[in-house]
């Protein structure tokens, strides 16, 4: 017998649970794309996704996912040959690294492991070697999907200050905008990409890339620039198509209006402060259960895990059999491993990862709880006992 008949909780780093209200919105007939409503509805959507971002800078709308968005900035900020230094904590550090290569840019990776955040020290170093300034951009993702590790991109800006270096500074937060603090200018980042399935709870789709004027003014002239992936057109339309180099993903502008005015209402400092609660609930259950067997935290200092994801090791490859159990009868599925060998590999089969971003709340995250405990003795896999009772009492504490 299954227990997995009823709504099926996708509890994987993105795309996240749509809320209802955002499907509601969506489910509609097609709109008129030339005047009326879609029209002022996408035009007010900038000045609350600048908020959202925490800037007073541009941001360019694009049809894309977050592999599309590392080639938008980068067309943008760069010309072929220029040297990028892109900053490596895990798979999307190296999958950013990846694209600037293949598009003819200079790549110099410093690579910090799986394990830890960057060090802004070792990046002062690099920056203060490079003399005559060759390096244009530094890249770094916020918090990289596969490790679970978050940055601290206002410690890497004072890295790049110290070293009196002119780079533009780009960030990935694709998964962290709307999960973890993230305040673009107060922290002195020139561009940011995020994309729409993730904190901000809407399908996948749609991208966004929010850049400074510094960015702007650097990406002048460059050589790398093509006529769909530029942004000034689309930071600077008249007409609504111009938004997205032709006719615009009318659905999801309906399902990202009522999902930035779902984040708009609650607040940002709530949105912020609910989604570290509820990731030291999972963190407390984590910490009973390792009492008593193997499972581990990839990053073992909290301070330095994202408040969106979290990447943990089984071992003996119970991470796979402890997802698939759940998907088969519990009606859960949890996140892959990323990064830690290929696929289907014995190394990857011992992590696996709990997405807790965008639309949930305590009774979600304790059904998670409480399902991977049972996941546990189903699959007599050692662990601690309290699991649940800690993160309830984490939670009662917070109230």
């Amino acid at each position: 017998m299954s227990l997995a008949n009823g709504r099926h909780y996708l509890a994987i780093p993105g795309p996240s649970v749509i809320p209802d209200p955002v499907l509601q919105a969506m489910h509609r007939p097609a709109p008129n794309i030339y005047t009326g409503e879609l029209v002022d509805l996408t035009h007010a959507l900038i000045p609350d996704l600048k908020t959202i971002a925490g800037t007073s800078g541009h941001v360019a709308l694009y049809i894309t996912n977050g592999h599309g968005l590392w080639e938008a900035s980068l067309t943008n900020m760069i010309s072929r040959g220029d040297k990028v230094l892109v900053c490596v904590t895990g798979n999307f550090g190296h999958g950013w690294a990846d694209v600037a290569n293949r598009l003819g840019a200079n790549v110099e990776i410093l690579d910090f492991g799986k394990q830890s955040p960057v060090d802004p020290d070792r990046l002062e170093a690099a920056l203060k070697a490079d003399q005559s300034h060759e390096i244009k951009a530094v890249l770094s993702v916020h918090v990289d999907t596969a490790t679970s590790v978050r940055n601290d991109i206002a410690a890497m800006r004072k890295a790049i200050d110290a070293a009196g270096h002119p780079a533009v500074f780009a960030v990935d937060c694709i998964a962290s905008l709307g999960c973890d603090r993230f305040e673009m200018d107060k922290w002195g980042v020139d561009v940011m990409i995020a994309a729409s399935q993730k904190g901000l709870m809407t399908p996948p789709g749609m991208g966004f890339v929010w850049f400074s004027e510094k960015a702007r003014q650097a990406g002048q002239g460059n050589d790398m620039r093509t006529p769909y992936w530029d942004w000034e057109t689309r930071a600077n339309p008249v007409h609504l198509y111009e938004y997205f180099d032709g006719t615009p993903p009318t659905h999801h502008l309906y399902g990202l209006r009522q999902a930035v005015s779902m984040i708009l209402d609650e607040g940002l400092e709530n949105v912020w402060a609910r989604h570290e609660t509820l990731a030291r609930a999972y963190w407390a259950a984590v910490d009973a259960w390792g009492q008593g067997g193997k499972l581990s935290f990839n990053i073992a200092d909290p301070a330095h895990r994202s408040h969106a994801v979290t990447t943990l090791s089984l071992g003996e490859g119970d991470g796979t059999r402890l997802r698939n159990w759940l998907t088969e009868h519990m009606g859960i599925t949890l996140g892959i491993s990323l990064g830690f060998g290929a696929i289907g590999s014995v190394e990857a089969d011992n992590y696996f990862r709990i997405g807790h971003m965008g639309h949930i709340n305590a009774h979600m995250v304790l059904g998670i709880i409480g399902a991977v405990e049972t996941a546990f003795a189903a699959l007599d896999i050692p662990h601690g006992e309290g699991g649940s009772v800690a993160a309830a009492k984490l939670l009662a504490s917070r109230v």
